[in-house]
């Protein structure tokens, strides 16, 4: 449905909690086709957008290991988007830190990523 979100399952190191924010945002914008944030709609997509990543962390820790690697690289571990966005290059031993599982089911719900 669609094709900008990137697999997250299998990542190494795993998924970070901004992959997951951002492939929420990502897919509830899809869905509803709201492009462009306003004051009627923040509310309703910062909650579904928090519902969905916390789903989507729970089900990452409930599958099992993934045999391979996805085939593409998440566009927030790539150096040109993390560019474009003004943010520092992607550090995997600082992804290690922010693994899913230490979060504890908390998605910051205002991490607007767009990637």
């Amino acid at each position: 449905m669609c094709r900008n979100i990137t697999t997250l399952r299998g990542l190494e190191p795993a998924a970070t909690d901004e992959e997951i924010v951002a492939a929420a945002r990502q897919f509830v914008r899809k869905v509803t086709g709201v492009q462009s944030v306003s004051a009627a709609t923040a509310e309703p997509l910062d909650r579904a957008v928090d519902e969905i990543a916390a789903i989507v962390t729970r089900l990452l820790d409930e599958l099992p290991e993934r045999r391979r690697p996805p085939a593409t690289v998440p566009p927030l571990r790539r150096p040109e988007v993390r560019a474009r966005l003004g943010m520092p290059p992607f550090d995997e031993d600082e992804a290690d830190h922010d693994h899913p599982h230490d979060h504890e089911g908390h998605v910051h719900p205002h991490d607007h990523v767009h990637a």
